[in-house]
This record gives C-alpha cells, structure tokens and sequence, in this order.
C-alpha cells in the first residue's frame, strides 16, 4: 500500500512541470525575511546612534516584530489555509515592502518600534504561506525534503546577504538603507508569483474564527512581554498582570480550538510525537542562539572595530554551514536516523556555543569563525529536517496550521531569546564602573557609551570605552553560557521526543 502511495505520489508531482521554478519564487518570500532580520542587527549601532534609545526601547526595536508575528502566524496560516495561500503570500510580501519604507524613514524610538511592529503583521502571512505551499508543489517525500532543504537554505542564505549587502550600505549610505533593499526583492517576488504559483485552499475550512485570532494575540503578547520585562527590571506587578493576563487569553484559545467544529488551529496535532517533538527543537534552538545573534554584530563593530562590511563578512560562516548542511540533511535523515540528525546538529550548536564562554575583546577570528560555522551546520541539518517531520506529520489541507505552528515557534522563541538572553547581556553591561562624569547614556547601551565618547576628554573616554565593552563582553559571555546549556537540554529532549519518527520515503529507525 505505502509503495503504490509514494508511486501516485511521484505521479502527481510529474504533472507539475513548473513546481522547481515556483519554488524559486517561494524561497524569495524567505530571502526577504532573512535578510530583514540578519541587517537590523549590523544596524543597530547606527539606529541607536541616530535616534537615541533605551536601552529598554534598543530591545523593542529588536524583539517587537518577533512579538506580532508570533502572535499573528497562527492566525494567518489558518487564513491562508482559507482564503488562498497564493492570495496571502503576494498581498503580505506587497505589504512587506511598502512597510519597510516606513521602517527606513523612522525618526524616533517610538516610530521605529511601530514600524517593527507593523513589519510583523505582514510577515506573519509571508513564512507559513511558503512552508504550505511547498507541502502542495511537491508530492513525492524526497523531492520535498530537498524542496524544503532548498527552502531552508535559502533562509541561511539571506543571513549571509544580509549583513554583507547591508555592510556595504551602511558604508555609503545612512541607515535606512538597509530596509529599502527589500523592495527589489518584493516586486520580483510580486510579479513573478503571480504567473508561477498556483493557488490552493483547504476545501470547506469553515469560518475564520475573530476571538481565537484576538486570543492568540494577546496571549502571545502578554506571556512574552512578561518574561521580557521580568528579565530586564525583575518582577513587578504590572509584569505579573500581563503574564497572567496573556495566559488566560492562551488557555481559552485552546479550549475554544477544543470545541470548535473548524478550528484556527487542531489541536489534535500535538499529539503526533515527532510533531511535538520537532516544534519544541525549533522554540529551544533559536532561543539559545538568537540573544547571542542579537548582539554579535555589535561585539564585531563596537568591541573590535570591525567596519560593517567586515562585519557582514565574518557572520559568513554560519550562512555558509547551515546552506551546505540543509541541502544534505535529508539524506542523512534517512540514512541515519531523524533524531540522530536533528540532537547531533542541536548538540554541535551546545557546544559551539559553549566554546564562545572564553570570548574577550582581543578573541581572535580562527576561533569565532569556527564556532560560527559549527552553528550554522548544526542548524542546518536541525532545522531542515524538523521542518520535514512537521509537514510530513499532517495531511495537505492542515499544512498551512502546521507550517504557522512551526513558524510561531520560531518566532517564539527569537522573541524569549532577545528578552532573555539578551537581558542578560544588558543586565551586565549596565553594571560597569566608569571614571567621573560617565554620562548616565553610556549606562543605557554600548552603542550609547561610543557615543558619549566623543565628548569626553580623550583619557577619560578611553578608560570609559574599556570598561564599557569589558562589561559587554562579560555579559555575551554569560549569555553564551546559558544558551549552550539551553542547546544541549534540547538535544536531550529531541533524541527521546523524536524516537522512531522517520521522514516519508525513508526506513523506520531501529532503536
């Protein structure tokens, strides 16, 4: 019977000549979002030089759009699912680039973090849309597998164009720029989906659901932005309010997706193993890794100098691991075994990330080079075959909640990782001891000491400006710490969680 399946399968998958180059134009939507992602970051020290932020508002401007989107995915996948997954990936990725306009033009804090904000309503269409149209294009599991390895390296591709793209911008150009290069990347997407991709729907998905929509939003908001703010100012009661409110909203979304005859989103999907298991290996690996990202380009430029190119150009073997990696790892899920792939990548990070605890100012580049590409090949094969166990676990018409669920772990957990990690970082740096008349600002941020640089006297300054990036170091050395330890429980629990579960076409693993 599974034989004379995978042979329809194949079939099917022949009637669709164009399904490569429609994968093309999905893999765009991706490089989209990467490259959004991976250049905030190498601006950072820009935005906060220009406008001024907090040290509280430099982690807004960083984490809000994780914020929505997490909030959102769920929500658009089950519409997508509805409505038209080609329909709502081409009006998000529209959305998508007149927005980053909004975000190049920012002028304040306050606009800057809107406008991240914003960003994250259209990018809560983009990710599950690609995800569930793949599921659709490609009907035999193994050309799937390298579909989707394709599509995660794509992904790790745009972190590699992103910071050297955007080096060179902000070496000739002001920090906006960095943006406006998603426009190019939207009209080709735009105009060529709309020839290329077909359109597909779950047939009779029922109503779209307004309160679960508001429900998971609110959830998603309130539970994060507690453990944001916890980890930043410690525990308040306004802190515990917000928590408490975002997991009440969390609680009845999921007895409301228990008694609705369509539900946004199936619960019952939880309850496949390998599904469970391969979401929670996606939440934990990038809240270890993402409040170290987070602050790496800032330890490239204002601890050692680097100019933004160069900058760019060093994060380039991490791109370069997990592109090599995605593109292998379904062989080696098969020829191994999924939970051996996905805990050896998680473990490979762990340790990776373990050996970046030496980190100091003067830290040579053989050694965070190294580091950085044993991180992109551990995510690399992890996040490619999840992606796999996630969309082989459900059947065609549930992929777009299965893509949103794998997304909205994502999301979920680069939002916990900034908050968290990343106040470890702040909460570090903000503790240092400067010479008379530091400026409460260089107190605020890194970014904020530079600065405020500039107009001290010049012994001063520089005795200023060591301790400052002593204290930051300490700090991303802390955070390293943490997110090894969080990368080698993950590992843990995948090789239990995942036991047995095997990618289609493949042979079932013998434990």
């Amino acid at each position: 019977m599974t034989s004379t399946l995978q042979a329809a399968d194949r079939t099917e998958a022949v009637e669709r000549p164009g399904r490569w180059l429609a994968l093309g134009v999905l893999v765009l939507a991706v490089l989209l979002v990467a490259v959004d992602a991976t250049v905030l970051g190498l601006a950072t020290p820009y935005i906060s030089e220009d406008l001024k932020p907090s040290g509280t508002q430099l982690l807004w401007i960083g984490d809000v759009y994780s914020f929505v989107i997490a909030g959102l995915l769920v929500s658009m996948g089950s519409l997508g699912d509805r409505i038209g997954r080609k329909r709502i990936l081409l009006a998000g990725a529209t959305a998508f680039g007149a927005i980053s306009v909004f975000n190049a033009y920012a002028t304040t804090p306050e606009m800057m973090i809107v406008a991240r904000a914003l960003l994250g309503v259209a990018g809560a269409t983009l990710m599950p849309a690609t995800l569930a149209l793949i599921r659709n294009l490609f009907n035999d599991p193994r050309e799937r597998s390298l579909a989707v390895g394709i599509w995660g390296a794509t992904a790790s591709a745009g972190t590699a164009v992103g910071p050297i793209v955007g080096g060179l911008l902000l070496e000739h150009f002001w920090w906006g720029s960095v943006f406006l290069i998603n426009l190019p990347v939207m009209a080709v997407l735009v105009v060529v989906g709309i020839k290329l991709l077909p359109e597909s729907r779950t047939a009779n998905p029922g109503p779209w659901d307004l309160v679960s929509v508001v429900l998971s939003l609110l959830g998603m908001i309130g539970v994060v932005y507690a453990i944001k703010e916890a980890a930043t100012h410690g525990f308040a009661w306004s802190t515990l309010a917000a928590g408490l409110l975002g997991a009440a909203a969390l609680y009845g979304f999921v007895r409301r997706q228990l008694r609705l005859p369509v539900p946004l989103l199936d619960m019952r999907l939880f309850r496949n193993r390998g599904f469970s298991g391969a979401v929670l290996a996606d939440l934990l690996t990038i809240l270890g890794l993402s409040g170290l990202v987070f602050f790496l380009s800032q330890y490239l430029q204002l601890v050692q100098g680097r100019r933004p190119f160069e900058a760019g150009l060093a994060e380039l073997p991490a791109a370069v691991g997990a592109v090599v990696a995605g593109l292998l790892a379904g062989r080696a899920a098969r020829r191994f075994s999924v939970r051996a792939v996905v805990a050896g990548g998680l473990a490979a990070i762990g340790l990776a990330l373990a050996a970046l605890t030496v980190l100091g100012q003067s830290t040579g580049y053989p050694l965070l080079g190294t580091a950085l590409l044993v991180v992109g090949v551990g995510a690399g094969f992890s996040f490619t075959v999840t992606a796999d166990v996630i969309l082989s676990s459900v059947p065609k018409e549930q992929a777009g909640s299965a893509s949103a669920v794998s997304e909205t772990a994502y999301e979920l957990g680069a939002a916990l990782g900034i908050a968290a990690l990343g106040s470890i970082v702040t909460g570090v740096y903000r503790d240092f001891t400067g010479p008379a008349g530091t400026p409460a600002a260089a107190h605020e941020s890194l970014g904020g000491a530079v600065e405020a640089a500039a107009g001290m006297p010049a012994h001063s300054a520089a005795t200023m400006l060591d301790a400052a990036r002593t204290s930051f170091v300490d700090g991303l050395a802390l955070a390293a710490g943490v997110g090894a330890a969080v990368l080698l429980a993950a590992a843990v629990a995948a090789w239990f969680l995942l036991r047995g579960q095997k990618l289609e076409g493949g042979t079932t693993e013998h434990a």
